[in-house]
């Protein structure tokens, strides 16, 4: 039983901190625009779109347990990229707090990728995707 309330609570965090990644998007869209155009990429308002669409989908992933490894470890990848590109070391000089949200996003990444590893859990999880397998679902 704690094991499943584990697993549970961790798909919701996950799915909280994408939640509201995504519906920071939605509600400044332009200030995302212009935040990702800082960073020196080309069509910034349509990659924040695309962003936004991303994180929801992530969301839908993590709460429903459906492509749940497969969505761990696209999350993951983004949350490295996210980190060099928004935080990396050409930030820190300037302010060092960005050298703390940079290692911030190592311990996302652990997680994300522990989860993959791991799958849904037993409870609550559509069994959909191209990762999960019988084996991994009978190493648990």
């Amino acid at each position: 039983m704690g094991r499943t309330i584990a697993i549970l609570v961790a798909r919701l965090i996950f799915a909280g901190v994408f939640a509201l990644a995504a519906s920071f998007k939605f509600a400044g869209m332009e200030a995302t625009a212009a935040y990702i155009a800082a960073a020196g990429f080309p069509f910034p308002l349509f990659l924040a779109w695309v962003a936004a669409i991303f994180e929801v989908a992530l969301v839908l992933a993590f709460l429903t347990g459906a492509f749940f490894s497969e969505a761990a470890l696209l999350a993951a990848v983004y949350v490295i990229f996210l980190a060099f590109v928004f935080h990396g070391p050409s930030h820190w000089q300037g302010n060092q707090a960005e050298f703390g949200f940079f290692v911030d996003h190592f311990t996302f990444l652990a997680g994300l990728l522990f989860a993959a590893v791991h799958g849904p859990g037993e409870r609550l999880a559509l069994r959909k995707g191209f990762i999960w397998t019988q084996t991994a679902a009978s190493a648990r």
